[in-house]
């Protein structure tokens, strides 16, 4: 009997933020592809459950690591590449949103927002690339917002984080170009996810709306009237792993149902 080779045999893919929500997603799918897998984030009770949940699809390890922290990031990814090899795959999942009015806005959401949201992608970036440089193939996804291609009013410092990153995966999309690594952005819209819940509870709290109209009011933004799923941006971070995605580069994707054209 022949057994085909899966799209993503052999390669070896890190997805922080990958215990819940749309990294699980991602982890799943490039599971499902062949890759091993490595996940990271800060809870490690969520991690040890999210491997339980994975293993029987491929190989798949947790590490604890907070994005944020250069010294964690560069430690994960030694011990990383020590088990299961080059990293060839980052997808930078990892994010935190916070709420409030710009004039509110202290110091303290504002450095937390840039440092989860865009420092954690660069420490993640530049641990990665070398290796995929020195093999001449590499996917970096990094995935965003819609906040990174437009504003929302009430956090400011997240979209301010949010389209620094996209601007941080075209400058390195132009560098590694010519060198077998592509380097792309997706940008789900609101996602049926823990920050979507976080969310929902800051509208339920400042209108005094119930649970289902803020959730009404979330969906309202995507033209097709609801959340998107995980899976849809697993799907899509997915097709950008692909060899027949090799085109593909300095891109910003939206998920988002149109609401971003």
């Amino acid at each position: 009997m022949t057994v085909l080779k899966r799209a993503l045999q052999g390669r070896h893919a890190l997805v922080t933020g990958g215990a819940k929500g749309i990294g699980l997603a991602i982890a799943k799918a490039l599971l499902a592809e062949g890759a091993s897998v490595s996940i990271t984030g800060r809870n490690e009770a969520n991690l040890q459950e999210a491997v339980v949940s994975l293993q029987a699809l491929g190989k798949v390890q947790y590490l604890v690591m907070d994005v944020s922290d250069a010294d964690s990031v560069h430690l994960a990814f030694e011990q990383s590449q020590a088990r299961d090899g080059r990293i060839d795959i980052l997808i930078n999942n990892a994010g935190q949103a916070g709420s409030a009015s710009f004039l509110k806005t202290d110091t303290r959401l504002w450095d937390n927002m840039l440092a989860v949201n865009l420092s954690g992608s660069f420490h993640c970036m530049q641990q990665a690339l070398p290796a995929m440089l020195e093999s001449g193939w590499g996917r970096i996804i990094n995935v965003v917002s819609t906040a990174g291609l437009k504003g929302y009013a009430y956090v400011s410092a997240y979209c301010a984080a949010k389209h620094a990153v996209i601007g941080l995966t075209r400058s390195v999309a132009l560098e590694v170009a010519s060198k077998g690594v592509t380097v792309n952005a997706v940008c789900p819209g609101y996602t049926e996810t823990d920050i979507v819940k976080e969310a929902v509870a800051n509208i339920v709290a400042r209108t005094g709306r119930t649970e289902e109209q803020a959730r009404v009011e979330l969906a309202a933004g995507n033209p097709q009237k609801r959340l998107v799923q995980p899976q849809e941006v697993a799907d899509a971070v997915l097709w950008l792993c692909m060899d027949g995605a090799s085109a593909m580069n300095g891109q910003s994707i939206a998920v988002a149902g149109g609401e971003v054209m």
